[in-house]
């Protein structure tokens, strides 16, 4: 695998430009968009404190209403703040902090769920928990699937199953789908995507599977970091594992995140990446249909 413009020997994940200042993810102002219509929570900070222990209280980073991305049908889709990933390919790198977010009360995103419950009926839709990565957020995320199935609306997360040891049983019960993203399926290739261990996601995913929960599996192709036949063979071959999985989304990598990095004062690795080509993107299509699966 080429190992052009993909940082310094040794170094894994998404690098961090060097500041005067100790900030995980570059410039120090707060990103305030996409959370139009809701009420930004300011209290105390031993109210907030508070709040958020008993997941009533979350960073917010945006939200949207979409068709057939996250999810069966019409989704309200929810984008938290906060991630431990530090994905090169990251295209919502905003989100990376949960600093960067709103503080937004559970209730009031329950209060819009409630309002599209007629979509959702119509269309087979729902709320999807994105991010970031909800479950860095699990009392608050685990409060809005309660609120969410209490009003009868399907559910899901979008995950990369990192932090799955922090998704309870009972959250479970109240999950429909699961989206999960398995960035690689070589250890030594997720890390150097992800800065992080691969064993996690696939310790989440099996468990998912055995509580019976639908899953769809992500996998991003990367040009030059994630398309190399034998890390592709091994995503596959585990997901082919997973007795729920009733789809895997091939998405092939883009550009189109770039502009935030350099908003965000971050290093981005892959400004010289080119999408992959229709055929390297049905040559791992082919990869995953022939361990059985669905794939999209």
């Amino acid at each position: 695998m080429s190992t052009t413009g993909l940082g310094v020997p040794g170094q894994h994940g998404a690098p961090i430009v060097e500041r005067d200042t100790p900030l995980v993810g570059g410039a120090a102002a707060r990103t305030t968009s996409g959370t139009a219509g809701l009420e930004v929570h300011e209290a105390p900070r031993s109210e907030t404190f508070a709040l958020v222990r008993a997941g009533d209280l979350g960073s917010l980073h945006s939200w949207e209403l979409v068709t057939a991305v996250d999810g069966p049908g019409t989704r309200l889709t929810v984008f938290l703040s906060g991630c431990p990933l530090r994905c090169l390919y990251c295209h919502n790198p905003d989100t990376m902090e949960m600093r960067r977010g709103e503080p937004v009360l559970a209730d009031d995103l329950l209060t819009r769920v409630e309002r599209y419950r007629p979509v959702f009926r119509a269309t087979g839709g729902g709320l999807t928990i994105s991010g970031g990565e909800p479950l860095m957020q699990p009392a608050f995320t685990r409060r809005l699937l309660r609120g969410a199935k209490e009003l009868g609306v399907h559910t899901a997360i979008d995950t990369s199953g990192f932090l799955g040891s922090a998704c309870t049983d009972d959250m479970l019960d109240d999950l429909d789908l699961v989206l999960l993203d398995v960035k690689s399926g070589l250890p030594e290739t997720y890390r150097r995507v992800t800065g992080r261990d691969l064993q996690p996601t696939l310790d989440f995913g099996a468990r998912v599977a055995d509580h019976g929960i639908e899953t769809w599996v992500r996998f991003v192709l990367v040009p030059g970091l994630t398309d190399e036949p034998a890390n592709v063979a091994a995503v596959a071959e585990y997901v082919a594992t997973l007795s729920t999985v009733t789809r895997v989304e091939v998405l092939p990598f883009h550009q189109m995140g770039r502009d935030k990095w350099d908003a965000l004062g971050m290093r981005y690795e892959l400004a010289d990446t080119r999408p992959p080509t229709p055929e390297l993107v049905e040559r791992v299509r082919g990869q995953f249909r022939e361990r059985g699966l669905t794939v999209y």
